[in-house]
């Protein structure tokens, strides 16, 4: 069983890990000493506490039967009446995530903010009076770590669009690129550094496919990653796509009611996020008259939508910030993007604390 664990753990050393589930049990209560009155230890408990530099795979190589055991409490004795409490079992998450339940996905708790925490499982009580001086058994079940990104943007598009050449263009991320699809198969995060000091974090999401809305793929993987990102930047290629030959080729029109029609159907919520659309591959032949076309059919989105087949036809539009060409691969229209993304940023932030003051007035 031991060597199963370790082989699966080093198999998938390289895979994004952003779900754990894990069997947590707090400590067994210690024994009383009914002939002195004396009281077991409490059992130790087993805590969550959010820590940005920690990850699921940390816990996972750290437990890798995917079992967390709380101490037990101490039996009373002569020498020690009231037994000491078990040690308790303190397990860094990452920030961002969710503790549900693996049977029915009730959430218990979101972690959120450095240092937050939650009680995961607790320690049985110790042997007294009301128990005829028998310690009880701790907490035993299993919980689920969901992790979902926490970043200021996250890059929305298809497979080859563009996003991890943008992301290599505006930060120090490395992402791999290539000029097939799927080069990105887990979520990388890039900084964006503005000359006062200003960090805006950015995460690079793995191309979604349609469908992607159904789990078609691993789209609720992909997706789930959008919901905690404050502006969305959708990024289509201006030739066009097809994943492959069994697929439509999809203009890159279609391409941009399908990523709205993809967010929609995931999380009807997303179609209010402040979003910007990028159209990518600036450089290629042919894509000023193409984008010119573009700009006039996006002038005209309401009536547009009508005319792109039904699978794909979003019912709520995205309403854009701003539509701004660019050819991330030569960084052309790079600097302007950076401008609109800080003050689309900034400008949500105001809406947001204006709502706030407005209801705290009420």
């Amino acid at each position: 069983m031991v060597f199963i664990s370790k082989f699966l753990l080093k198999a998938s050393k390289n895979v994004f890990l952003d779900s754990l589930t894990l069997r947590l049990k707090g400590g067994h209560g210690g024994n009383g000493l009914g002939r002195y009155g004396g009281v077991g230890g409490q059992g130790g408990a087993v805590v969550f506490i959010a820590k940005e530099k920690a990850t699921l795979r940390k816990i996972l190589k750290k437990y890798p039967r995917g079992e967390i055991r709380a101490g037990d409490g101490e039996h009373s004795s002569k020498l020690r009446i009231i037994g000491r409490r078990g040690p308790d079992v303190m397990v860094e998450t990452p920030v961002g995530v969710t503790i549900i339940s693996p049977e029915n996905g009730k959430v218990f708790a979101e972690l959120n903010e450095e240092n937050a925490t939650f009680l995961g499982a607790y320690g049985g009580s110790g042997g007294c009076v009301a128990s005829d001086w028998i310690g009880k058994y701790g907490q035993d079940w299993k919980l689920t770590l969901d992790l979902k990104l926490i970043a200021d943007v996250g890059l929305v598009g298809f497979p080859n669009a563009g996003k991890s050449t943008f992301l290599k263009a505006i930060s120090k991320a490395s992402p791999k690129i290539a000029s097939y699809p799927f080069t990105t198969i887990q979520p990388n995060i890039g900084i964006i550094n503005y000359p006062d000091y200003r960090q805006i974090s950015v995460a690079d999401l793995p191309g979604l496919i349609e469908g992607a809305h159904a789990n078609i793929g691993m789209g609720h993987k992909f997706l789930k990653h959008v919901e905690r990102t404050k502006l969305l930047l959708l990024i289509c290629d201006i030739n066009g796509f097809q994943l492959s030959p069994k697929h439509a080729r999809r203009s890159c029109l279609e391409n941009i009611f399908s990523l709205m029609k993809e967010l929609e159907m995931y999380n009807e919520t997303l179609m209010d996020r402040p979003s910007i659309l990028l159209i990518n591959k600036m450089d290629t032949e042919g894509s000023s008259k193409s984008y010119e076309k573009l700009k006039d059919q996006l002038k005209h989105i309401e009536e547009t939508v009508n005319d792109c087949p039904e699978e794909i036809r979003p019912s709520k539009l995205l309403e854009f910030d701003k539509i701004l060409p660019m050819a991330a691969k030569h960084r052309e229209g790079i600097d302007k993007i950076l401008t609109e993304i800080r003050r689309s940023l900034d400008l949500e932030a105001e809406r947001k604390l204006l709502e706030l003051e407005k209801a705290s007035v009420r």
